[in-house]
């Protein structure tokens, strides 16, 4: 560790203006104030600060390649006070040529720490202001703010995240550091301040969204300024549509979409699955194999975000009697789940973007006033819009509506499509840790069977003999486990289920397993290596159970049973229902995110398919296919994506390419390594649309994952590569079929 306090003077040639309202604490240029400057695994070679291209002076820092190089400062005695701050600002430039990864932490005198992490592009020096009070882009409804660094009053911002807890009066250190570097790194710095307004965060985010749900911080080709440039790229699209549906004409493909080509298969009347010379398919009901290439989300109300207590987010909002103000609506997404938790603007009014620029694009002009009866909710021509976008899919080569896709297509039986179980009741729940979308149904509570039974039967009633219809999936992203590989998240449905108190049947349910296992505490406590007196402390609530360990090892086996016995309650119950119901169409799985070996096994048992929801590069990035083959189940991608921040939406989504025209080369390898693999049987794109700028209704998503903008323009570049890959599949599904059976 290397100890150094800064000469009291160094040569000032150039600094950056102060913002209004902020206050120097140290300059690493022109020392005003003794500070304690430490650094461990890091250091300052010049004595001097440096010039840089832009004229301005800062000193060099390099972090050496070890796993937290650090420059901490703290005060030469007792602490900082700084109760009348609201940011922590830094003059920084990344002092290489590419983007860096700067950690902050403030430390106070209790040992409590507010972090952030900073990511510092290339370039100029920048101010970053670090919240003292946690905070994010949440905070003002979204998952992630606008684009960073932002110009503000001739300076480059960098508003940060920030999250923990620091009592700013006691604070005794600011440390940063540069993760893990691959090799040394050097961060520049000129200042450290304290922000004692929040003028410029309120300034970030006010008129951030145009009057079509665009960001007003950038440009990009698909940009739309007007209505009648919206009317112009629909009627522009129209050939190009034209010629590609004509070219599908002569795919030669059944009318739901399977191959005709290569031996036949059974037909049965609705899809179905079959195995044939080692590769799984699905089959139409016309009897030929059917590679799944879907979309998720394909409807109109995918652009709805609040707008009440924000409205100067937004520019140019309907007002009240406005044609547009149809489109203004009431909800609340305050579920209580993880995925509204530090959110706000999670109720109340809201507008949907989405279906006012399909006003604007297909409708006449509706004007509403005091004598004339209020447009209607819907006033675009729904079937124009329907039609428009079935034509879409199909001539960019998809074949299916996934899942959350508007029910009015189910009756244009143009494409197949699937359907979810919303199974809701008041039946008992288990978190596991997660609890991304709520806790994990309880199976063996018999209010959940009935709750099954009812939603099978509401989803089925209208359904049972279409043969359109693929099938349904069991729910989505359920909290089998938690992230991460420790034990209490692989085990967090063990774990979670013996927290709770005997009133809920799971609990119940897993104490009579250890119960007849080890019939009483002493052969439970031998075999767990634990002292329990008495059997009725593991009833108590807030039973801590011990974790796995090789000295014992029929604690995660126990874990492991009761895990394999929850999961097949719950896929035996969802299946005896739809078998009773709907016994012509596929039970799709679970659309598994966090999963575990338990509930995958229990899933391929009572379910037609597997589906994962797979955010990664390749399907083969995400899950164990070796281990998948043994339970010899075909799989649904059930969802993928690739995203960019160059086109509006702040978000990029889960798997980030650096620019628009990656994605499009990112779909196709996805795709070429799902048809590699003989077990997949389709891949559901995640979604049709983007998600609005300023966050969607659910969860504050704001990502560009869309085919089409929220101005339902579509991306062109992508499309086409889009549509290049889905015919190569359907090439390589042809191919495979032709060939002589092994």
């Amino acid at each position: 560790m290397i100890r150094r306090t800064l000469p009291a003077m160094l040569t000032l040639l150039f600094s950056a203006p102060l913002l209004a309202g902020q206050q120097t604490l140290f300059s690493f240029v022109r020392p005003a104030s003794v500070v304690n400057v430490t650094t461990q695994d890091a250091g300052m070679p010049q004595y001097n600060a440096e010039q840089t291209a832009e004229g301005e002076v800062l000193r060099r820092v390099v972090f050496n390649p070890v796993a937290q190089p650090s420059l901490r400062l703290a005060p030469p005695s007792g602490a900082w006070d700084w109760s009348a701050g609201q940011f922590l600002t830094l003059r920084l430039q990344s002092g290489m040529d590419w983007a860096l990864t700067v950690d902050v932490t403030v430390q106070g005198s209790d040992g409590r720490t507010l972090t952030s992490r900073v990511d510092l592009p290339a370039g100029p020096a920048q101010t970053v202001m670090v919240p003292l009070v946690a905070r994010s882009p949440l905070s003002q409804g979204m998952r992630a703010g606008p684009p960073m660094p932002w110009n503000h009053g001739g300076e480059r911002l960098l508003l940060a995240s920030s999250k923990g807890e620091v009592d700013l009066k006691q604070v005794t250190s600011v440390s940063l550091s540069i993760p893990n570097p691959n090799v040394a790194q050097s961060l520049l710095i000129e200042r450290v301040g304290l922000q004692d307004d929040d003028l410029a965060f309120k300034a970030a985010y006010s008129e951030l969204i145009d009057g079509f749900g665009q960001s007003t911080r950038g440009n990009w080709p698909e940009k739309v300024s007007s209505d009648e440039q919206l009317k112009a790229a629909s009627l522009r699209e129209q050939p190009q549509l034209k010629a590609w549906l004509a070219e599908r004409d002569k795919l030669g493909l059944d009318p739901y979409g399977g191959v005709q080509a290569g031996p036949a298969f059974d037909a049965k009347g609705f899809f179905r699955t079959e195995k044939r010379d080692g590769r799984w398919y699905l089959v139409t009901p016309d009897g030929h194999p059917f590679y799944s290439l879907g979309v998720n989300a394909v409807a109109p109300d995918g652009g709805r975000t609040y707008v009440q207590g924000r409205e100067g987010m937004f520019k140019n909002l309907p007002g009240e009697g406005q044609a547009l103000a149809a489109f203004y609506g009431q909800g609340n997404n305050d579920d209580g789940n993880t995925s509204s938790q530090g959110r706000h603007f999670k109720q109340g009014r809201w507008f949907d973007f989405y279906s006012a620029n399909l006003q604007r694009t297909y409708a006449k002009p509706c004007q509403a006033d005091a004598q004339a009866a209020p447009c209607p909710p819907l006033a675009f021509d729904t079937a124009r819009w329907q039609a428009h976008t079935l034509d879409r899919l199909q001539a960019w080569g998809f074949n299916t509506l996934g899942n959350w896709s508007d029910p009015s297509f189910e009756h244009a039986q143009r494409m197949p499509y699937t359907l979810p179980l919303s199974i809701v009741g008041d039946y008992a729940s288990i978190s596991t840790g997660m609890d991304w979308w709520g806790r994990m149904p309880d199976p063996f509570d018999p209010r959940f069977a009935m709750a099954t039974e009812r939603a099978v039967a509401i989803a089925a009633r209208d359904h049972r003999d279409d043969p359109w219809l693929i099938g349904y999936f069991a729910d989505n992203e359920l909290a089998w486990a938690a992230p991460g590989a420790d034990p209490k998240a692989r085990y967090g449905l063990a774990f979670g289920t013996l927290r709770l108190t005997t009133d809920v049947p799971a609990k119940r349910a897993f104490l009579k397993q250890l119960r007849d296992k080890y019939r009483n505490q002493d052969g439970l406590s031998k075999a767990w290596g634990i002292e329990l007196s008495a059997w009725e402390l593991m009833e108590d609530p807030g039973f801590e159970a011990p974790l796995p360990n090789p000295e014992h090892p029929e604690i995660e086996r126990d874990y492991q049973y009761f895990q394999q016995v929850f999961a097949e309650t719950y896929f035996k119950t969802i299946a005896d229902a739809l078998n009773w119901h709907a016994p012509n169409h596929l039970l799709l799985g679970g659309r598994f995110a966090q999963s575990t070996p338990e509930a995958v096994k229990a899933c391929a048992r009572y379910c037609d398919v597997l589906s994962f929801n797979f955010y990664t590069l390749k399907p083969q990035d995400a899950y164990d296919f070796e281990r998948l083959a043994e339970l010899d189940k075909p799989v649904l991608v059930s969802e993928f994506q690739f995203g960019s921040r160059d086109r509006g939406p702040f978000w990029p989504g889960p798997v980030e390419v650096a620019r628009e025209e990656e994605r499009g080369p990112a779909y196709g390898n996805f795709l070429k390594a799902a048809l590699a693999q003989p077990m997949i049987v389709g891949a559901h794109w995640f979604q049709y649309l983007d998600q609005p700028a300023s966050g969607r209704l659910l969860d504050g998503e704001n990502g560009h994952l869309g085919l089409v903008a929220i101005t339902d323009v579509a991306y062109p570049g992508f499309v086409e590569a889009v549509r290049k890959s889905n015919l190569q599949a359907v090439g390589q599904l042809r191919t495979v079929l032709q060939k002589p059976a092994q």
